[in-house]
């Protein structure tokens, strides 16, 4: 089957190499000149197994006004507000409280998370692809012994699922995070025992390179303009190139995994997909006493920055904003994730030379990515997965080959299906 992936994230990326590993014959289109290099590029460098949870939590909720009106506040809401960014915070209200759906969709989430898990054990036993990539765990820290009482019911959570994680004091934390020297307030921590880290971009490439091994086509600098489609079946993929020139690619099946920019495509079609494009920031930077650097990713609850160690580097990443797509990256926002590296480990990066980055996560209003069959019979969408790609990505490209084929999938996708924000 001639199978078309619109986008070379890691998202698309593990979709591609799962499909021609099936058999396939796949052509990825990718607007950049490499893989990897939007949301994918910068992220936090944590594969979060345990930690995913919906973007809709009646919690967030009850902080989010707090949380704005704080200087170093972790969600920012940039004025003028624009009509996309009320749609998308009504939405995600509606959601949030809709009763039990929260639960609902953290145990949908997990499931795939842990699936996720096992794919990437495979996929990198399969390959031996270099991208700083372990399995090392993660702190979620605790300020607080109010904060520290919270994790109790996440304890309890994923111990139903089978997932080892441990309620730390903060010597154990200090035990299993020696670099953890900092003024910054501890009572203990969470432990999420099976957790990883890697660097999604590198990752992203060294797979994309896999890919074009085995024989997948890939197109870089081509964008998708539209889907040639009838009322049953996409018949082609339009798709320009950096000089204006448009071709024409017929396909059995396509699969959309843009990101921000799927519903673009959907749209003539029948569909709406509302993802947003929920800005973050970060700063790598070259390690410069390893002995004070994070051994994994720490969470530091305090200012809600995750510290991720890559080899001889550090990725500290923290924000949630909803500022439509602008790139600036305001000083303000990396003077508070200097802050939180240096509250916690101190000395342990040169970040006075750390490269900076802003990117789009693309959320759904509810939360769960968007996995499944479109409106047309051989139109698959795999996206949205917000701030979870790295993380879901090797299982969500799993699930979506299952479905693809007419299998019945490793993991139940009720709530990711793409008609639920019309129904």
């Amino acid at each position: 089957m001639q199978v078309v992936v619109v986008g070379a994230g890691v998202v698309g990326v593990t979709t591609a190499y799962e499909l021609q590993r099936r058999g396939h014959r796949v052509t990825l289109l990718e607007k950049h000149e490499l893989a990897g290099n939007e949301t994918s590029k910068g992220n936090a460098a944590q594969r979060s197994y345990g930690v995913v949870y919906p973007w809709a939590d009646p919690a967030m909720v009850r902080k989010a006004l707090p949380w704005l009106m704080k200087a170093d506040g972790p969600l920012k809401i940039p004025l003028p507000v624009s009509s996309a960014t009320l749609r998308f915070l009504f939405s995600s209200l509606r959601y949030a409280w809709s009763p039990g759906l929260y639960g609902l969709n953290r145990r949908a989430m997990l499931r795939l998370a842990l699936h996720s898990r096992t794919r990437f054990l495979e996929l990198e036993n399969e390959l031996k692809l270099s991208f700083d990539g372990d399995h090392r765990g993660l702190l979620q820290l605790a300020s607080t012994p109010e904060a520290l009482s919270g994790y109790r019911a996440i304890h309890d959570l994923l111990d139903e699922f089978g997932v080892p994680s441990r309620l730390l004091t903060p010597d154990q934390v200090r035990a299993t995070e020696p670099g953890l020297t900092g003024s910054g307030p501890l009572a203990g921590a969470l432990s999420y025992d099976l957790d990883g880290t890697g660097d999604c971009h590198q990752f992203s490439c060294a797979l994309a390179k896999a890919c074009a091994q085995a024989g997948v086509d890939i197109r870089y600098g081509v964008s998708v303009r539209r889907l040639l489609a009838n009322e049953r079946r996409v018949k082609a993929v339009v798709f320009q190139d950096d000089h204006g020139d448009q071709a024409t690619l017929e396909a059995d099946a396509v699969v959309i995994c843009a990101g921000c920019w799927s519903g673009e495509l959907v749209r003539p079609l029948g569909l709406t997909l509302p993802i947003y494009p929920v800005k973050g920031y970060s700063l790598t930077a070259r390690v410069i006493n390893p002995d004070r650097a994070p051994v994994s990713t720490v969470h530091d609850d305090h200012y809600k920055v995750v510290s991720t160690r890559l080899g001889h580097r550090l990725r500290a990443t923290g924000f949630v904003e909803l500022a439509d797509f602008s790139r600036d990256i305001p000083e303000a926002r990396l003077a508070t994730i200097r802050k939180s590296v240096e509250s916690r480990f101190p000395g342990c990066a040169d970040l006075s030379t750390a490269e900076a980055w802003a990117g789009f996560r693309p959320m759904t209003p509810d939360g769960p990515a968007i996995i499944g069959r479109g409106p047309r019979d051989n139109l698959f969408l795999n996206t949205g997965h917000g701030t979870f790609g790295w993380t879901l990505s090797a299982g969500s490209a799993h699930v979506i080959a299952q479905v693809l084929e007419g299998e019945e999938p490793s993991v139940g996708l009720d709530a990711f299906r793409p008609g639920r924000f019309s129904e």
